[in-house]
């Protein structure tokens, strides 16, 4: 009998326990105990992962918070710091994402798994297609150009009962996409991609010479922030688009390119805006600083990967076996591109040729387009904020600096409930501006009258009466 009220209770249990929970589950109190105690639990976790790869929760003067400090805070959004200008004033009336954007917390907010997730982690079931196009430089040697299939976008979005924007001209906007200098079209750019698409550019991958799959048909492999290369592919972007509006972006190392580039062509070139995404603006400090050990040696790891497919061309012309021993990138720049007597580092007395020719922002004063830079105070693959030339973007008004608190390395993920509402309110502004546009198209219709041929004519559109004749030019 006490064996089978035993087995009862222990059948019982597992019940009751589930119709304790139902009901605690019903209580506001006990589900914010429940939420307060998973979130410190998984701090503690994530701090001792931290601990274990050596990942820093220390970023220069910002400490990272546990999820219990920041619950219920919202981000300011980021600060934009720049010259007054008109171009700042207009950015900060129609651009809401500068001003108004709300970054996600502690653990999707969290710096490296948002560095990570950029990097490494997307969604590849809807990846965008690409055209892959070599390009013969004037050295012999040649770059990567992966152009988006556009006609595959725009058929998605005919598919979901959308237009994109701009689809329907003949010259739309060329959007130009600067990798890493290690190469590579990460997730982050493979969905920038998709957007700007979708939105009508017209969408090229540059990818930097040996990197991506591209061949290395000469013994030579572009120093980081050297523009030779990248000038030559946007002449080449240019002769195929001549009348369209030409626009960069660049990410991460990537930035020095097209930093380095802007500033030698000045008012020459043939950009009308760039932007850099978690840039690197100090080339010799980035080299200079320790970059935690997990990301150091994931990028080495990646360099030597690519150096190691033409170690037998480039043996005799650069010092690769050093290059492959090294345990810095400050060393593998210095094997690869720097005499015995030229450092990347300022070791020496005098300054450095490599940097005279090598530093991103070396002719700055020379840029004349607009530049707008997005930056994290907690990226941990750069140098702490405090570090960044603040000065330059309050002087210049041509660069503009985004700063926000969060945002990782090229991560800068939303709150899920921003993103919500901004979808909402996109597809509720593009069904309105569809019934918009039937409205006047019917309107128009109506009011016009045939006229004829070679007379003129007065039309009243909304309102506004205007005249026209028909000219002709032999």
């Amino acid at each position: 009998m006490e064996s089978y009220v035993s087995d009862c209770l222990l059948c019982l249990l597992p019940c009751s326990l589930f119709f304790l929970l139902c009901l605690g589950l019903r209580w506001p109190g006990f589900c914010s105990w429940v939420n307060v105690a998973v979130g410190a639990a998984g701090w503690k976790l994530w701090v001792t992962t931290c601990l274990i790869l050596d990942l820093p929760l220390l970023h220069g003067d910002e400490e990272l918070k546990p999820p219990e400090t920041s619950s219920g805070q919202t981000s300011d959004g980021p600060r934009l710091i720049c010259k007054p200008s008109a171009l700042a004033r207009y950015l900060l009336q129609h651009c809401g994402s500068l001003t108004k954007a709300k970054l996600a917390d502690w653990p999707w907010g969290d710096p490296h798994l948002q560095t990570v997730s950029s990097q490494v982690c997307g969604e590849h079931a809807d990846s965008i297609q690409f055209t892959r196009e070599h390009l013969l430089l004037k050295d012999g040697g040649v770059v990567a150009l992966d152009w988006a299939n556009r006609r595959w976008e725009v058929k998605k979005e005919q598919q979901s009962g959308t237009k994109a924007l701009g689809c329907f001209t003949s010259t739309p906007p060329v959007l130009l996409l600067i990798p890493q200098t290690w190469g590579g079209t990460t997730p982050h750019l493979q969905r920038l991609s998709q957007q700007a698409a979708r939105q009508g550019f017209s969408v090229v991958v540059f990818h930097h010479r040996g990197t991506a799959g591209s061949p290395l048909t000469t013994p030579r492999i572009c120093e980081f922030g050297d523009p030779a290369d990248l000038e030559q592919a946007v002449l080449y972007v240019r002769s195929r688009h001549p009348s369209s509006v030409l626009v960069a972006v660049s990410e991460g190392s990537g930035s020095a390119v097209l930093l380095s580039y802007l500033g030698e062509r000045g008012s020459s070139t043939c950009l009308t805006a760039a932007a850099a995404i978690s840039p690197v603006l100090l080339g010799q400090r980035w080299f200079e600083s320790a970059m935690p050990p997990l990301y150091r040696w994931g990028v080495l790891f990646h360099r030597k990967m690519q150096l190691s497919r033409y170690v037998s061309s480039l043996r005799g012309i650069l010092d690769v076996d050093r290059a492959l021993r090294s345990s810095s990138l400050r060393d593998f720049e210095e094997a690869l591109f720097c005499s015995p007597t030229e450092k990347v580092s300022p070791s020496t007395e005098r300054n450095p040729s490599y940097w005279g020719r090598n530093e991103p922002l070396r002719d700055a004063d020379e840029v004349a387009v607009p530049v707008l830079c997005i930056c994290s105070s907690d990226d941990p693959l750069l140098p702490p904020a405090s570090t960044l030339p603040v000065s330059l973007f309050q002087s210049n008004p041509y660069f503009l600096l985004a700063l926000t608190d969060r945002g990782g390395h090229c991560g800068f993920a939303l709150d899920a409930g921003q993103q919500t509402d901004e979808g909402r309110t996109s597809q509720k502004s593009k069904m309105n501006a569809a019934v918009m546009s039937r409205r006047r198209r019917g309107a128009t219709m109506k009011r016009s009258r045939p006229q004829p041929a070679g007379q003129s004519g007065v039309d009243d559109v909304d309102g506004d009466p205007f005249t026209w004749k028909r000219s002709y030019t032999r």
